[in-house]
Order: C-alpha cells, then structure tokens, then sequence
C-alpha cells in the first residue's frame, strides 16, 4: 500500500507571519499553487497555520482588508496534518472527512510536505475518488 511519503510533495513554498496577503497571493500565482503552509520566522520547519487562496478572498479581500494585512489575519490556525508514514487511503479518508484537498505532512512537530488531493488522484489510491465526490458535494451547498 502507497504511503503519504511517496505522493507527497516535498520542500513546499512557505511564508511567514512577516508575510502579507499580497506577498502571498502573487507567490500563489507565481508558482501556481492555492495552498501555502505558515511557518514560524525563526523555525522555519515549525507549522503554525496555513493559507488557502480561498482564505485570502474570503477573509481577506472580499472583507476589504488591503495587500497589506498580515497573514495571521487571513489564515486558518486549526490544522489537519498527516504523517508521512501514513497510509495514502487513510489520508483521503481525512480529507474526505474535513473536506479539504490538500494537508501538511508532518514529522515530529516539523512541516516535511504537503499532499494534496490531486497527487492522490494521479498516482490512482482508491479512495481518491471518493474524497473528491464528498468535498465537491459539500462545495456545491454553497453554492446554491
């Protein structure tokens, strides 16, 4: 069975809480990412929240906070992380569950990854599919 480790991407882009909402949304276009881990400025491995570009619209621009507001102000702080060592099904169990597509990777208290959604698909786990139809049905209630 696949690991967490093999599908994971490592060395994810990350900013810190030094780091403002406009810094982070042209370092999401720039690399064409929707999701950047928050690390502490001094321990750099150390996770602290993360940003989604769904955060910086909806907590950020759409509530008329400038580019330059911090990005503890936009960020979510109650995090779902894997271990690396975890079985791939069980994390898109996890992210099925809190209906997310993405999770940090985690060892030991430190960021060594991030494994998305789409990894999981292109390396075909079986609960792939089943993840993205649970989060996808979530998204479209908000939608009506």
């Amino acid at each position: 069975m696949k690991k967490v480790k093999d599908m994971m991407t490592t060395d994810p882009l990350t900013v810190t809480p030094q780091d403002n909402i406009y810094e982070i949304a042209v370092l999401m276009a720039k690399h064409e990412v929707g999701f950047i881990p928050v690390v502490d400025e001094q321990d750099r491995t150390k996770l602290i929240g993360v940003v989604t570009d769904r955060d910086l619209v909806r907590r950020g621009y759409a509530q008329k906070k400038p580019g330059s507001t911090a990005v503890t102000e936009v960020m979510s702080d109650q995090l779902i992380t894997v271990s690396p060592e975890e079985l791939a099904d069980e994390a898109t169990d996890l992210m099925a569950h809190y209906q997310v597509r993405r999770l940090p990777v985690v060892e030991q208290g430190k960021l060594v990854g991030v494994v998305a959604l789409g990894d999981m698909a292109l390396k075909n786990t079986s609960d792939a599919t089943h993840a993205l139809h649970d989060i996808s049905k979530h998204e479209q209630q908000y939608l009506q």
